[in-house]
Order: structure tokens, then sequence, then C-alpha cells
């Protein structure tokens, strides 16, 4: 049995970008496309919940725990399915399939988001706190100026490691038929019928780089800095 590569090559800018001339992007561009989306809006609401869940203690904290922990407890491929039809129905019209993935994603990683960020900033030094009321700053002027600087770039290398994960779900969307990488490898693979090995061999490497690249990105921020003479 041989590779037959041109399967690859016959299909590769479809594999690549969709029907992007057609104003349809999909492929590897659409996978980066909706990871990058939810990753943005993960991390800009799983900070928010947790600063809220260190500024407020007691029953606030405790409600977002549960909902983070709902969330977790959740097969990411259901929350897809689940927002896919449900969005429409509570906006009362179509919602684009590559949207409803993005805003799936973004809600089921923002309780990771949420849970690295209140750890990092329960790691950093109570004097850090106590300094900042000493010096007559609220809490949230404490947050935002003193313990969110500190604690954001320890926590990069963790934030980078929920993108490695995020580029990985996104194929979970083939469930909705949007077509990301996975989804236009199974179309290829309908259409050619007889080289499955070579398409989904092409796709696992893809995937592997994308996520290699993102790895190595994780493991440069998250090496000691050397000391300054």
């Amino acid at each position: 049995m041989t590779f037959n590569i041109d399967v690859i090559l016959n299909n590769l800018t479809y594999l690549l970008w969709g029907r992007l001339a057609d104003g349809q992007p999909g492929g590897v561009l659409l996978t980066i496309i909706m990871a990058l989306s939810g990753g943005v809006l993960a991390l800009a609401a799983g900070v928010l919940l947790a600063c809220l869940a260190w500024r407020y203690q007691g029953w606030t904290r405790r409600a977002l725990f549960i909902w983070a922990e709902v969330i977790r407890g959740i097969p990411l491929i259901f929350v897809i399915f689940w927002m896919f039809f449900l969005l429409p129905v509570l906006f009362g019209g179509s919602i684009p399939g590559p949207l409803t993935v993005i805003l799936a994603l973004a809600w089921f990683t923002s309780a990771a988001v949420m849970h690295t960020t209140l750890s990092g900033l329960n790691a950093l030094p109570a004097g850090q706190v106590e300094a900042g009321i000493a010096s007559g700053l609220g809490e949230w002027q404490i947050l935002r100026t003193i313990l969110l600087p500190q604690a954001m770039p320890n926590l990069l290398p963790s934030y980078i490691g929920l993108m490695v994960s995020l580029v990985k779900d996104t194929s979970l969307a083939f469930i909705v038929n949007v077509p990301e990488l996975t989804t236009v490898a199974g179309q290829v693979n309908n259409r050619e019928q007889i080289y499955p090995t070579e398409i989904f061999v092409f796709i696992g490497l893809i995937y592997y780089l994308l996520c290699y690249g993102l790895s190595l990105l994780a493991a440069k921020l998250g090496a000691p800095k050397p000391l300054s003479r």
C-alpha cells in the first residue's frame, strides 16, 4: 500500500481555507478563526468571573464555583449541539453556525480560565493586598493595578495550554456541519472514498503542528528568566 499524496494536493486549497473565494471560510482557516475568537472571549469572561470570585466571598463565589463545575461536567459536544439549536430560538432568527460554535467554546472554556486566574491571584503574597489597602486603594483598584499585572504574566503558559485544547475542540463542530478542518476532511473523504488514510493522516499532522507551535510558545513563556547582573 502506497501513500497517495495527490489526493492531498488536489484538495489542498479546500482543506486550508474552504470556499473563501465565495465568502465562506473553512478548513484550517476557520479552525484558527474559531479557536482565536473563542479564546479571546473565554479569556475576557474568565478573568472577569475570577475577579468577581476574588472580590466577593460567600454565596457569590459559591455560585460561580457551582456554575463552573456544571459547565465542566457537561461534554463540550453537547454544549455545541444545544447552543446551535437554542440560540436561534432565543434570538428569533438564524445564527451562523461558526458563531454558535465560537460562543459554545468560549462559554465552556471560561470556566477553566476562571479557576486558573483565581488560583494565580490567590498565589500572590497577601502583603500585596495589604500594601494596596495601606495606600488607600479600593479592592477593585488593587485588582486592576497591583494583582492582575503581576498574575497575568505567570498565567500565560496556562492560558496557552487552554488554547491548545481549544484548537483540538474545534473539531467537534462537525456535529453541526460547520466546515472547519475535520468537517471538510470528512467531505473530501466522502468524495474521494478510497483515500481515508492519506486524508486523515494529513489532518492529524495539521492539528499536531498547530498545537505543537502553541506548546513551544507556552514553554518559552514559562521558562525561568535569567537573573540580571
